[in-house]
């Protein structure tokens, strides 16, 4: 009886998930909509019935509820590099010259052209035809852990189908939503009362982070797979063949793709989709053209942040005329204030535009913009809304540039005549705030697990967090007032805040936002002051001496510490334990990464990637993201990616972790 109930089972699955090929990849469904709900309840009633048989990559998954209890990281094998935009059809031959420069001019190159859509990037990683993981695409090297929303979407297969599956593969595409969907789920929030979402992007993207998994399979999310990542036990000699591959396993691709033997054939098929992308049932923004051969691929290689042999071309802004209703002034992070106008409401390839960017005071004054204006209104890549230019001039003031912040009251300043900015320099300045615990928290500043968007947002309404030393007084009791916090998330996060009290000077440097101070700015601040107390007395001439520090970096660290609320916010750190010291390794005799340039690629096991670079700052080296000539050493973990390749080719001397790791204890 076991027997058979098990080949039952298998039997469903295997037919509910041939029926999802056939009508996610083939678009030939074979059965009805009712037909294949029955065959999934069946299922579901076996697998309750006898849990002995129940299975992590089963198609029910996609059905079941339950509430996570947050997103972790996860580390991509293989970097997800975000692409360069061209906005003309000269930009484009002007890449194609770059990519024949980088080849042999006898070389033939062939291209794929993708729509490109507008969605969230993605990043699927299947093992022996299973999926593992399913995360965002993040900062491109570490993402967030997404898989059991993931398995919700019924168009991502949780076994890949067919033959000649990869031991290992990531496949990289775009979490979207359809534009029936989007419309749904916006009249579903408006009867609700809530928020309505502002595009279909957003509305995929807010969907797939949310943490009650029942509502995510019921927002009826997409994917469409375009890139190959990492990947082991395959052969794939170009993007065609590699497309064509995804659908044999059962992946959607982009539809409407093509093969193009000339850029001249890539631009015609471009100029087709700009007049027709309108009859699609999602949006796309533009085109992706990539080189087909892989091989000629990798001879391109990358800059620091997009790959040279692809290139997106975006179509040419949608643009509607509209009425100014008013100017607000918003408050960025690091204190920015930018002016942004309130429009009366129009419609705009598809999506209700109801506010827009003027940029500076500047760009007012240039575009003599007022209230009452008619203006026209473009979305720069279809997708931020800004003004362009006066179309009817009907208001009757012009604008005056405010002398204190709408937020907190403290005054608004411009630090140099040559400045385009203003700023409020309040450190603890509310509309700040929630931005700047964001960065505050962040991975590579007080690295603070538990505390990300949705949790910021609360602590910040709540008034839980009205500035940084707050996060520090947490208590039980309110964390427990947040949405989906129970004991075990609440002493999570109790126990990352207290672990972030340990962190040496350098990243609370960094974690104040202190403008012009990035990560290595910080780190040679804390190495040379040594305690906050001296950094925060020290005159113009003690930066001088800095050789890394300039005149612009000093200035902007004496004016945000001679701020009164600056230094109250150091006593409160004080109070609550923070560590204020940095470790500094004296320097006796030639340390064995003085003056030495290092790359990390893959995954180390001693160490954590901030740790580890951390080491060679404190020995004496410096690191960078992207392997050069002048690297002196790239140490490599399980797994590298192209960085090694790179160093391969280019004779930069390759050291593992152990080999690092003895290099330091021989200090």
């Amino acid at each position: 009886m076991p027997e058979n109930i098990k080949k039952q089972i298998e039997s469903l699955r295997e037919n509910l998930r041939r029926h999802d090929y056939l009508y996610y990849v083939l678009s030939s469904p074979k059965i009805s909509d009712k037909e294949y709900d029955d065959l999934m309840s069946r299922l579901k009633e076996l697998e309750d019935k006898y849990p002995e048989f129940k299975s992590d990559d089963s198609p029910t998954v996609r059905v079941s509820g339950g509430i996570l209890e947050g997103f972790k990281t996860v580390k991509h094998k293989q970097k997800m590099m975000s692409l360069d935009n061209t906005y003309s059809f000269e930009e484009l031959r002007e890449w194609e010259e770059r990519v024949h420069k980088g080849l042999s001019r006898e070389e033939k190159v062939e291209y794929v052209v993708e729509p490109k859509i507008d969605g969230l990037s993605a990043n699927l990683a299947y093992q022996k035809g299973k999926i593992i993981i399913g995360a965002t695409r993040g900062d491109g090297e570490t993402g967030e852990d997404v898989t059991e929303n993931i398995k919700t979407i019924r168009s991502i297969p949780l076994v890949l189908l067919g033959e000649n599956i990869p031991d290992f593969i990531e496949v990289r595409g775009e979490v979207y939503m359809d534009k029936d969907d989007f419309e749904a789920v916006n009249r579903d929030r408006e009867n609700s009362g809530e928020d309505l979402f502002a595009n279909t992007r957003n509305a995929a993207s807010g969907s797939l982070k949310l943490l009650d998994r029942s509502i995510v399979s019921k927002r009826k999310l997409n994917f469409f797979a375009h890139s190959l990542g990492e990947y082991s036990g395959a052969s794939i000699m170009n993007q065609w063949e590699f497309l064509e591959k995804l659908k044999n396993w059962g992946i959607r691709t982009v539809p409407h793709s093509k093969l193009c033997s000339s850029l001249d054939a890539v631009i015609d098929y471009c100029k087709s989709w700009q007049e027709k992308r309108d009859r699609l049932n999602y949006d796309i923004d533009g085109m992706v053209i990539k080189v087909n051969n892989l091989s000629q691929q990798k001879k391109l290689g990358f800059t620091l942040k997009s790959p040279r042999w692809a290139v997106a071309y975006k179509f040419p802004a949608r643009q509607v005329t509209t009425r100014v209703l008013k100017i607000n002034i918003d408050v960025g992070r690091t204190g920015v204030i930018t002016p942004t106008a309130k429009l009366e409401p129009k419609k705009c390839g598809g999506v209700t535009i109801q506010h827009a960017t003027l940029h500076n005071f500047d760009e007012i004054k240039r575009l003599n913009v007022r209230v009452g204006d008619r203006v026209l209104i473009e979305r720069a890549g279809d997708v931020i809304p800004k003004v362009v230019k006066v179309v009817e001039s009907r208001g009757k003031k012009a604008f005056v540039i405010p002398k204190k912040c709408r937020i907190c009251g403290a005054k608004i300043v411009k630090e140099k005549e040559e400045d385009v900015a203003y700023r409020c320099i309040n450190p603890s300045c509310p509309a700040q705030l929630e931005r700047g615990i964001l960065h505050f928290a962040s991975r590579r500043a007080m690295d603070i697990e538990g505390m990300g968007e949705a949790v910021v947002r609360q602590l910040v309404k709540l008034k839980f967090v009205r500035d940084f030393s707050d996060i520090y007084k947490l208590k039980k009791e309110d964390l427990l007032k947040l949405e989906l916090f129970k004991d075990k998330k609440v002493q999570n996060l109790l126990d990352g805040i207290e672990k972030s009290k340990r962190q040496p000077l350098s990243r609370l440097i960094y974690a104040l936002g202190i403008r012009h101070v990035g990560e290595k700015a910080a780190y040679v601040l804390a190495q040379n002051f040594k305690t906050i107390d001296n950094l925060m007395g020290a005159k113009r001439e003690d930066f001088d001496a800095i050789y890394e520090i300039g005149p612009v970096m000093s200035e902007s660290v004496i004016n945000y510490f001679s701020q009164g609320s600056a230094r109250k916010l150091i006593e409160e750190f004080k109070k609550v334990g923070l560590n204020l010291k940095e470790e500094v390794a004296e320097v006796t005799r030639v340390m064995p990464f003085t003056g030495k340039t290092l790359v990390f690629t893959g995954e180390l096991k001693e160490y954590s990637r901030n740790e580890a670079e951390g080491l060679v700052r404190r020995y004496g080296g410096e690191v960078t993201s992207g392997v050069s000539k002048n690297t002196d050493f790239v140490v490599a973990g399980e797994n590298p990616g192209s960085k090694y390749d790179k160093a391969r080719k280019l004779g930069v001397k390759i050291i593992n972790e152990k080999e690092f790791s003895r290099l330091i204890k021989q200090e």
